[in-house]
């Protein structure tokens, strides 16, 4: 089961791959694409991945203790989704013009798209449980829930790329030790086969 550094990682995958497809065009450098928020100041990037909500995922039926060992059970991992928003940093000083926004957004939407899946065992290579994959999708809210977004941070609304990544199962670092069975008794009862046959 996936620990809990899985929220960082999923982010740290989102960046990874943005790195290796829009470097060195349309963006120059990795440096210029950075988990960060947009109300950070004094930072010079291009491109910023903002992690802006977390959600259980409450319709994702899942049993409330699991077997772990064999003589410990262990709280069922919980399925969240993580509620991003991928957008430009204005307050870069690389001197953008609009068609160049539309380039970098454009290009960031391929890439999600043609990466939209990731196994978690590929974040964390120590899982031995098998775990649905990791979905990027885009996140269905209206403009008007965007533009909530970039009030919450004080900034005016800019357009911008808004994802959702689900199911990620979180495991529970809650373990109960259950008492081992140090004593057991069987009886055994015999029947008279003649008497049932007759």
């Amino acid at each position: 089961m996936a620990d809990y550094s899985i929220i960082a990682d999923v982010s740290a995958y989102i960046v990874r791959k943005l790195r290796e497809k829009m470097c060195p065009e349309p963006i120059p450098s990795a440096n210029n694409i950075e988990i960060s928020s947009p109300a950070s100041q004094d930072v010079d990037y291009i491109v910023g991945l903002y992690l802006y909500d977390i959600r259980e995922e409450l319709q994702v039926n899942h049993p409330e203790y699991i077997r772990h060992g064999r003589v410990q059970l262990q709280r069922a991992p919980r399925p969240f989704a993580l509620y991003y928003m991928v957008f430009i940093n204005g307050g870069g000083q690389m001197g953008l013009k609009d068609p160049d926004v539309q380039k970098i957004i454009g290009k960031v939407a391929q890439i999600v798209n043609d990466n939209c899946a990731v196994r978690p065992d590929e974040l964390q290579k120590w899982l031995t449980t098998e775990e649905p994959p990791i979905v990027l999708s885009q996140a269905k809210i209206s403009l008007e829930e965007k533009v909530r977004v970039w009030q919450a941070i004080n900034k005016p609304y800019q357009v911008s790329l808004f994802y959702k990544a689900s199911p990620v199962y979180l495991s529970s670092a809650d373990v109960i030790d259950t008492p081992r069975v140090v004593d057991a008794s069987f009886s055994l009862q015999l029947t008279d086969e003649r008497r049932e046959e007759g």
